[in-house]
């Protein structure tokens, strides 16, 4: 993982010297605006397939870069510190479930970080696709949430928060764990080194991983961020009340609805996002750690 990309000389209790904690979330976070910005039309395309079940402006790129900011900040911060906590002194990573562990608790605190921006995402992306008489018309991702809270009230923007932390333990337990565990075997074959090519194909091979386990959760999150209220009631009642619908009525694989946009997104975000970081993080081992 990255976090092993970051070693430096040894420290007092005989462990690699690493980046700073606030360093490590900071990398994190912008490794995943950077991704975002070259990704951020995949995702548009995604979401919209996602929700054509039910019936792209460049400011929808302010509530993704938001997201990335909170969600991937805290997510890839929090998990590059317990990878280094949990990696033994004489350098040992920890074993393929125990990343899956950090990967679950990384990804649904960042999650519950992460959702009002989510929420303002989904919102921001569907609206294209409603008669004009029902678009929100929300101007930016701040505009959207200074109006969510208004409109609808302040724990509308934790909607689908459950769900969303549900994906997120899907995804950061298949994406960092997979990352990780595929960096390694490649290493291992001793036909890689440590290098922009061993990134990139661990990160495809994470992508394709990521995005076969997480769809199903995905689709539930957002078509529950974007319900609507009909006669007084939420259109769903929970994340398994929207899988059992979009089976019963739009057939079994639809839970996969979306699927190669949502890999041609997810891949290549997934392999932008740790080659930023594995490149940030050698950078500063290299200006900072070195001597």
């Amino acid at each position: 993982m990255a976090a092993t990309a970051s070693a430096g000389a040894g420290g007092i209790d005989g462990k690699p010297r690493t980046s700073p904690k606030s360093v490590k979330f900071l990398f994190g976070g912008l490794a995943g605006m950077g991704a975002t910005v070259f990704v951020q039309p995949l995702d548009l395309v995604k979401n919209r397939m996602q929700l054509s079940g039910e019936g792209a402006k460049t400011r929808e790129l302010s509530a993704g870069l938001l997201r990335q900011a909170t969600y991937t900040t805290t997510r890839l911060g929090i998990y590059t510190v317990l990878f280094e906590r949990l990696t033994g002194a004489d350098g040992t990573p920890p074993g393929f479930l125990l990343k899956a562990v950090i990967g679950m608790t990384a990804g649904a605190t960042g999650a519950f970080v992460g959702t009002p921006a989510e929420v303002a995402l989904i919102r921001m992306t569907a609206d294209g696709r409603l008669p004009a008489d029902q678009r929100r018309g929300y101007k930016n991702v701040f505009n959207a949430l200074i109006r969510i809270t208004r409109e609808e009230g302040v724990l509308t923007l934790w909607r689908g928060c459950i769900p969303t932390m549900a994906r997120a333990v899907v995804v950061n337990a298949a994406q960092l764990a997979s990352y990780s565990q595929s960096k390694q075997f490649l290493l291992d074959s001793g036909y890689f080194s440590d290098n922009i090519l061993c990134h990139f194909c661990a990160s495809m091979i994470s992508g394709l991983v990521t995005t076969a386990a997480s769809m199903p959760v995905d689709i539930a999150k957002t078509r529950i961020q974007n319900m609507r209220m009909i006669d007084g009631k939420p259109e769903y009642k929970n994340g398994l009340d929207v899988l059992f619908k979009v089976v019963r009525y739009e057939g079994f694989f639809s839970l996969w609805k979306g699927f190669t946009p949502y890999y041609a997104r997810l891949g290549p975000h997934t392999v932008l996002t740790f080659i930023f970081l594995e490149q940030m993080n050698k950078a500063y081992k290299r200006l900072f750690l070195s001597g």
